[in-house]
């Protein structure tokens, strides 16, 4: 079992490649965690978790992310991809909800929002505060949007 993380950083990017999965990966890049091998986690954020805003761990570390994202290739069309922690008490955990789609930023933020909202009110807890990152990106020839929230250490 993995120890339990104590600190989380809220990410989002968007980039470009020659394949979906480049696509993919420069915009894990642009979101700062490129060099990190993801542990694709559910939508629990630990009790006492603190936010830091610049992650530091060691390139080819395994973090436990969270995450939505989405790859295109039609020219034109907008993806979003968008993330939200929902934090109630300190010695509560929260939750995080990941989002993607064909819509714009602002309706992935608002989706994640409300979806992390209902979240709590399902666990009988007040939101205490709600943070929402969310990316958008008109595809060119292949692009992908990718918005997530590192667990670490």
């Amino acid at each position: 079992m993995l120890p339990t993380p104590s600190k989380f950083t809220v990410v989002a990017g968007s980039a470009e490649g020659p394949s979906h999965l480049n696509a993919f990966d420069n915009a894990l890049l642009v979101a700062g965690i490129g060099n990190l091998n993801l542990l694709r986690v559910s939508s629990i954020l630990p009790p006492k978790a603190q936010e830091v805003a610049i992650l530091e761990v060691a390139p080819g570390s395994l973090v436990p992310t969270a995450y939505g994202s989405i790859s295109a290739d039609e020219p034109g069309l907008v993806i979003a991809a968008a993330v939200a922690v929902g934090l109630g008490a300190d010695d509560e955990c929260g939750v995080i909800m990941e989002f993607s789609g064909r819509c714009s930023r602002e309706e992935a933020a608002h989706t994640v929002e409300t979806m992390a909202r209902n979240a709590l009110r399902q666990r009988e807890r007040q939101p205490a505060r709600i943070i929402v990152r969310a990316v958008e990106h008109r595809v060119q020839s292949i692009g992908c949007a990718f918005a997530g929230v590192a667990l670490w250490y």
